[in-house]
């Protein structure tokens, strides 16, 4: 399935949405997800319930909606200088931030709220976009690149599967292990024989709590 546009709401929409989304965020870290309910979200956003229900049908769509936001990247992958580098930090960095709890309970809302599957498309576009955007230096430096499927399937994909179904070894080095095995297959189809991996420089992005 496709995913939807993320076309920014403008005007008054944008101004709703932006009150409600940080009411949504301010009122999770006062009084936890769990007792969080739309009237309360309303009165915190300046808004009426019915706005909220008219444009989000439930808390649980609401709750989406954030969590959606939430998971967009704001800023292009680290320039490491090379292809490996650049997939080991942002490997790295994806299962950090993925696995955190902040990351996991956005995870999970995203796809709560999200009965058609239009959600988890979205936020498999954010990764994919992420990674055309390191490939895409890649191919600037002359350096051959897999394509971007391979890349989802054998590191987005794992990693994803981990946090949902099968917590455990998910760290730094799984995310490099990951990124091998997908370098790897990507040399292997080639014919070019498989190197060692540059050393990346850390990340300081992280996920805001």
């Amino acid at each position: 399935m496709s995913p939807k546009p993320m076309v920014r709401p403008g005007g008054r929409s944008a101004r709703v949405q932006e009150s409600v989304h940080a009411a949504v965020r301010e009122l999770v870290g006062e009084v936890g997800r769990d007792a969080l309910t739309v009237p309360m979200v309303a009165t915190r956003a300046g808004v009426t319930p019915s706005t909220i229900y008219r444009r989000w049908g439930d808390l649980q769509e609401l709750l989406s909606d954030v969590a959606v936001e939430r998971l967009r990247p704001e800023t292009d992958p680290a320039d490491l200088g090379s292809l490996r580098a650049d997939l080991d930090a942002w490997a790295e960095q994806f299962v950090d931030e993925m696995a955190s709890p902040p990351g996991r309970a956005y995870i999970r809302d995203a796809l709560l709220g999200d009965p058609d599957g239009t959600n988890a498309g979205q936020c498999s576009a954010y990764a994919a976009e992420q990674i055309d955007v390191m490939l895409a230096r890649a191919v600037q430096r002359g350096e051959p690149v897999p394509e971007t499927e391979l890349l989802i399937d054998r590191v987005v994909a794992p990693i994803m599967y981990r946090i949902l179904f099968r917590p455990g070894r998910l760290d730094a080095a799984y995310a490099r292990e990951l990124v091998t095995n997908a370098v790897y297959a990507q040399q292997t189809e080639t014919g070019a024989r498989p190197t060692q991996a540059a050393v990346p420089r850390r990340s300081k992005k992280k996920p805001d709590n």
